[in-house]
């Protein structure tokens, strides 16, 4: 009996899975590494458009950094299986350190007077490359949390691994507004570079986590072809990838904040900070409400929900012209995406046996990049074929729709509990 209620204190414990030692280096570590990566994007969105003044240039660096994301993502979930998971978790953090040191070198010979067509390719360039290096260390980062902590507090940390993620996020971009207005491009990637180091230099105090299962001789393919079985079997975890993939496809707004900051709204670069962080703040906020008061049922319907409000929010926003108006829809669209978030993660990682956790969490990556990624290269040809607001109008609607037709076609995912 005391064993009984040993585990249910355990798993009613909102700090549960804080309270291991390696776990929070594992958060601190993603927690300055997101922060810094947070801080990129919203520089390199901020710099294009500054060097271009073209929307359409915003939404290539999704179609940039997506290409090679989902080209490997499947061949990198093999290899994620087969590895030691901390190894490619350092490898990747490096790749990431590189990269904005390459940016860094980039943003200070712009300063002294080079060519700009140049300065645009090299980001690009740059943007490809981590492309590749996510197609590896963001699967990770998924994957170990079930060799770090016990089962029972497995939704535990992963609400509170959302957390440190959106956290960050909030942080990121809401501190590149005020570091661009204070120290511009070249100041703000020597802090990105910083904090990216800090990182690598927390996640390698990690113990080595091996492959949980060996495949033998399993050929790649047939075991690429194992994880996507499974994904497309369990209709609960398919259903709730495609709501994600299609929805924030159309939905998401991100990629035109720094033209509706700049040219509708009429804000610097700190107002832009701030509407660049406004979902994510909403995000984190209904995190950190979901780890002390966690959903006990009809978490199914509640997904659907949260992402019809999603749809909504982004059309206040697209017709909005008024700063506060703005800033309170994104605030709004980010706390129902958590929602989202926790939902899509919990089933994820709670239907996902160990030895194919790195197969299906790339899966599960592959649908991300699609889903935001190529989502801001669809809003930047949008807005360039449609107009900008006539086009996130649109992206919204189009959520609506992915919605409504989810709702009828996976009753599955509607009626589920866990």
């Amino acid at each position: 009996m005391p064993d009984i209620q040993d585990d249910i204190q355990i798993q009613n414990d909102p700090l549960a899975s804080m309270r291991l030692p390696e776990f929070r280096f594992l958060m601190s570590g993603r927690f300055v590494f997101i922060m810094g990566l947070r801080m990129m994007s919203t520089l390199v969105g901020w710099w294009l458009y500054e060097l271009t003044n073209d929307p359409l240039a915003m939404g290539l660096v999704g179609l940039a950094e997506a290409i090679p994301a989902v080209s490997l993502a499947l061949y990198s979930g093999h290899i994620i299986d087969l590895s030691d998971k901390r190894k490619l978790l350092l490898k990747g953090v490096f790749g990431y350190l590189s990269c904005a040191i390459i940016l860094l070198l980039l943003s200070y010979s712009f300063s002294h007077g080079s060519a700009k067509l140049l300065i645009v390719g090299g980001i690009y360039s740059v943007i490809f490359f981590t492309g590749i290096i996510r197609s590896f260390t963001g699967p990770s980062f998924s994957a170990i949390l079930a060799q770090l902590v016990p089962r029972e507090i497995l939704a535990n940390a992963i609400t509170w691994n959302q957390g440190t993620w959106l956290t960050a996020s909030v942080t990121g971009h809401a501190t590149a507004g005020f570091l661009i207005a204070a120290f511009h491009t070249t100041g703000t990637l020597v802090v990105i570079c910083s904090l990216i180091a800090i990182g690598l230099f927390l996640v390698s105090k990690l113990l080595p986590k091996p492959p949980v299962a060996k495949q033998g001789n399993q050929r790649t393919w047939d075991s690429v072809q194992e994880g996507l079985n499974y994904v497309f079997r369990t209709k609960e975890v398919l259903g709730a990838l495609t709501l994600d993939l299609f929805a924030v496809l159309f939905g998401g707004a991100v990629a035109m904040v720094p033209v509706f900051a700049k040219d509708i709204l009429k804000v610097g670069p700190i107002g832009f900070g701030w509407l660049n962080a406004a979902a994510d703040i909403g995000a984190i906020s209904i995190v950190v409400i979901l780890a002390f008061r966690p959903m006990k049922k009809a978490q199914g319907k509640k997904l659907f929900f949260a992402v019809g409000g999603f749809g909504l929010c982004i059309i206040i926003f697209a017709i909005s012209k008024v700063f506060w108006l703005s800033f309170i829809a994104l605030l709004l669209s980010g706390i129902l995406d958590g929602i989202s978030m926790v939902v899509r993660g919990t089933i994820l990682q709670l239907k996902t046996p160990d030895d194919m956790r790195g197969r299906v969490m790339s899966v599960n990556s592959m649908f991300i990049n699609s889903s935001n990624e190529i989502g801001q290269f669809e809003s930047g040809v949008a807005a360039k074929l449609m107009g900008l607001v006539p086009s996130v109008v649109f992206g919204g609607c189009m959520t609506l729709f992915v919605v409504l037709t989810t709702w009828i076609k996976a009753p599955s995912l509607r009626k589920m509990n866990y």
